[in-house]
């Protein structure tokens, strides 16, 4: 079984933002994973930062998605 690569696509702090994405994802039937980091550079001692990860070769469509996401909500 070959191992594939994971890279990191998006990250927020805010959860609903990850999850918004991750269903773009889903719905593009780009298998994706969401990973919690505790950010340790903040002020806020609780604040973690979510990431969502693809694989590799799905990379590209991930940030075509996301970017296409991201120019929609600031023409808003």
């Amino acid at each position: 079984m070959e191992r594939s690569t994971r890279v990191s696509v998006f990250e927020s702090d805010k959860p609903s933002e990850i999850q918004l994405i991750k269903s773009k994802l889903d719905d593009a039937q780009i298998t994706n994973s969401v990973e919690n980091n505790y950010l340790t550079f903040t002020t806020t001692p609780t604040a973690t930062s979510l990431k969502i990860m693809v694989d590799l070769q799905d990379e590209k469509n991930a940030f075509n998605i996301i970017d296409a996401y991201l120019q929609q909500s600031e023409n808003q």
